[in-house]
């Protein structure tokens, strides 16, 4: 009996040691990759003395990093398999493109996995699907970072990788399609935080975002004040790490030339707050809510559910991608009308 669990326990250590050894030859390979289509590519810009602009270590971290993050999402039943596959290969595209985009989405991904374990007990009496840990699959994986890839992959071979001020002037495209990812990031982040903490901190029912009716807690489309200003505070938080990351990445004279990087924050805080409140219109209009005999909310009709909000047209996946996808297209113009 002892000696099986010492083998679990050697195994779990074993696991993500040989996986992380396994992550340098593949940096390296992507690197070799690299190198080939630099040294064919008739485009001098592909060049920067000498060398690939896609150094091997930024392959190799864009290997290690998000392959550490995911192991420990997985570990701690934040991720199942697929998952966690498919953060990976999101992980991967954000830190080739810049460690910004790295920083919003770790951000994201530990602080609403910390939320989501957060009095658990509590939510395993409202939602009926409640999962311990959250353990989100590759579908929902994909509707919180599918907009952030595919803007980080615009990135990629519009501008190219890197860390880059925020200069609307003087680099609109960079600065455009980083906001924009941080406004994607932000959002998921900000309705995460509403949802985990405010369905389980205060007595009081939320009320229904386009009608002010007091509903259940659970419900679709459902807020609160303090939910409100929780979304709020994790669109913040997400936007500091972009600061701070911003700060501590880009060369001292550039960042001397450019324009203030301090909106960065208040940017985040606007896509947290507008984020969950667009996620909460979808889910009050166009996702079913109901009750049903035990007291659960519930998202299908049935016998024995009580229709309280909304028409069966959309799910919870499909309001969280369209959140995203108008946080991530409508942020960087809100932040151009209001940076200094």
């Amino acid at each position: 009996m002892c000696r099986n669990i010492e083998d679990r326990k050697s195994s779990h250590v074993l696991v993500p040691v040989l996986l992380t050894a396994f992550a340098i030859p593949v940096s390296m390979l992507f690197w070799i990759g690299n190198v080939v289509y630099a040294f064919f590519s008739p485009d001098s810009e592909h060049h920067h003395d000498g060398y690939p602009v896609i150094s091997p270590w930024r392959w190799l971290a864009a290997v290690v990093v998000p392959l550490l993050f995911t192991l420990w999402g997985w570990k701690k039943k934040s991720l199942d398999l697929s998952g966690a596959t498919l953060g990976l290969l999101i992980g991967f595209i954000l830190t080739l493109t810049s460690l910004a985009h790295l920083a919003c989405l770790m951000a994201f991904f530990v602080s609403s996995s910390k939320a989501t374990k957060f009095r658990m007990k509590q939510k395993q009496k409202i939602e009926c699907e409640f999962k311990e840990g959250g353990q989100r699959n590759w579908i929902q994986v994909l509707c919180n970072g599918g907009m952030a890839s595919q803007l980080a992959l615009l990135y990629l071979l519009d501008v190219g990788c890197g860390e880059r001020p925020i200069d609307f002037v003087k680099d609109y495209r960079s600065s455009w399609l980083s906001v924009g990812i941080l406004g994607t990031l932000a959002c998921c982040n900000g309705d995460t935080w509403a949802s985990e903490f405010g369905t389980v901190i205060g007595s009081s029912e939320p009320f229904l975002i386009t009608t002010r009716k007091r509903v259940p807690k659970g419900t679709n489309g459902g807020v609160s004040w303090f939910g409100l200003l929780v979304s709020l505070l994790g669109g913040l938080f997400v936007g500091f790490f972009h600061y701070v990351t911003v700060l501590y990445t880009v060369d001292t004279a550039i960042l001397g030339l450019a324009a203030p990087q301090w909106p960065i924050i208040i940017a985040g805080g606007i896509s947290g707050l507008l984020g969950s409140m667009v996620d909460s219109i979808l889910g009050a209009t166009l996702q079913y809510s109901g009750i049903d005999e035990k007291g659960y909310i519930v998202e299908r009709p049935g016998k024995g559910v009580k229709h309280i909000s909304g028409r069966q047209i959309l799910d919870n996946h499909s309001v969280n991608l369209l959140s995203t996808i108008i946080m991530g297209l409508s942020l960087p113009r809100i932040a151009n009308l209001l940076w200094p």
